[in-house]
């Protein structure tokens, strides 16, 4: 593929500040910069020149703006010439300005490139090369934070930095078959989540403000410790098992069932029956005696008995 060619509109007081190093470091680029001063010999034609070999044939045409060049004829007649070249073939306009300087009316619904500093500009060159290549210089998209590739069903009212930590304290309670989660265990050092720990700490308090999570905070502990532990509530526990338990409401009717009709009154029982993990019956359990259709006392500490049956609960099962 042929490089790109490029015409320099430009006043002659221009070059040696200017003109002349831009086009040599677009030539660098691989852009064949077209400057009057390497291309005419005396007694070429200007306006063949110019014209017919300068602009006709360019992809793009750069116009130096400064105090010297908005006052030549040339620069006029070049840029007149340049409009007409991209109306007919599609020829990029790239406006340079120098100074401070009134720019033309055909040039002013153009976007220019302002370039103070004329030793120090790289980051306006690298936009200008850009352009004349069609390409942009906008970074590319990199791999999003992996706390945004956990696969959530949103709890209403929350974002989703707020519905992964629940998630993640859901199912590290069942992972674990615990209740108390110490944060610095769970989303530390071990856990690259990308999600600062402030953030982990914010949406902490933002569910306990909600009712999913039980919070204690203390002082001390170490570099591991992050000043408090929590457990999530009935409420968040009830929350995540309508998200993500399949069948979750047969899972409570069945449990229901094996109570009532059954006999079976102890956590370890119930699981067994349904093939659930223990943490999901022992919420059901709960949730069952929240709402007064059991009572429950605690033998051992991971045991639950179920010592009193309501009749709510078997009339509910009719």
């Amino acid at each position: 593929m042929s490089p790109p060619k490029v015409f320099l509109s430009h006043a002659s007081e221009d070059k040696e500040r200017f003109v002349t190093s831009f086009a040599e470091r677009l030539r660098n680029q691989g852009i064949d910069a077209w400057l009057d001063k390497w291309e005419m010999l005396p007694g070429d034609s200007l306006v063949d020149k110019l014209f017919e070999e300068g602009i006709k044939n360019a992809d793009a045409v750069i116009i130096v703006l400064s105090t010297y060049s908005i006052q030549k004829r040339w620069v006029g007649e070049e840029l007149n010439a340049s409009f007409v070249a991209r109306v007919s073939k599609g020829t990029k306009i790239i406006p340079i300005v120098l100074d401070t300087c009134e720019v033309p009316q055909a040039l002013k619904s153009t976007l220019w490139e302002s370039i103070l500093d004329t030793d120090n500009y790289d980051e306006s060159f690298d936009r200008i090369v850009a352009s004349i290549f069609g390409k942009s210089i906008k970074p590319a998209i990199g791999d999003p934070p992996k706390y945004s590739q956990i696969s959530t069903n949103p709890v209403s009212g929350l974002n989703r930095i707020d519905n992964v930590i629940l998630k993640m304290s859901c199912e590290y309670l069942i992972e674990k078959d615990d209740y108390v989660i110490e944060p610095g265990e769970l989303f530390g050092r071990n856990v690259d989540l990308d999600i600062p720990k402030q953030e982990i700490m914010d949406s902490i308090e933002i569910l306990e403000s909600e009712g999913y999570l039980e919070v204690s905070r203390y002082i001390g502990g170490g570099e591991d410790k992050w000043g408090c532990h929590y457990q999530v509530s009935l409420l968040g526990f009830e929350e995540y098992c309508k998200a993500y338990i399949e069948e979750y409401d047969q899972v409570i009717e069945r449990i229901a069932g094996l109570i009532v009709n059954e006999e079976l009154h102890t956590n370890y029982e119930l699981a067994e029956s349904v093939d659930r993990p223990l943490q999901i019956v022992n919420h059901v359990i709960r949730l069952l005696e929240n709402n007064d259709y059991l009572k429950t006392g605690d033998e051992l500490s991971e045991r639950i008995c179920i010592y009193n049956v309501s009749a709510k609960l078997r009339r509910a099962l009719e």
